[in-house]
């Protein structure tokens, strides 16, 4: 697998059309970190790591299992959620040039020296970095 980022956005684009109610794939701790923030900013219902499988398969490999947010009519919570640095062309951008995503009612995730965060977060802490990806 060449990007396990752009796996794990096709793989909850995916559910969400077909409203399974959670996924679970391969443990990575950027993977987590994103699905955390994604839990935080309510685009989720849960994120959390399985150890050892899930549901009576059984590898030696930890999973990340996330459950999926849906309104009362059926629709997904993520109407969107796509790629937007890859690994073949990098997205950077400076303090002044953070995103701003649906006119911030979507996010954009946002790798900095400080850790992953939203970029309403990197304006605040007037830092930029690589952006990941656009939720909304």
């Amino acid at each position: 697998m060449m990007d396990p980022i752009a796996d794990m956005f096709t793989r909850i684009r995916n559910a969400s059309a077909v409203k399974k109610p959670e996924i679970v794939l391969p443990l990575s701790k950027l993977k987590y970190e994103i699905a955390k923030i994604l839990e935080t900013e309510g685009w989720v219902k849960k994120a959390a790591i399985v150890a050892g499988g899930l549901n009576g398969r059984r590898n030696n490999f930890d999973e990340l299992q996330i459950n999926l947010k849906y309104h009362k009519n059926g629709k997904p919570q993520i109407s969107a959620i796509k790629r937007v640095s890859r690994p073949g062309l990098k997205i950077y951008v400076s303090k002044d040039e953070i995103p701003t995503v649906l006119n911030n009612f979507g996010i954009a995730i946002i790798s900095t020296s400080r850790g992953l965060m939203t970029n309403k977060r990197a304006k605040k802490e007037h830092v930029g970095g690589e952006v990941i990806g656009e939720i909304f």
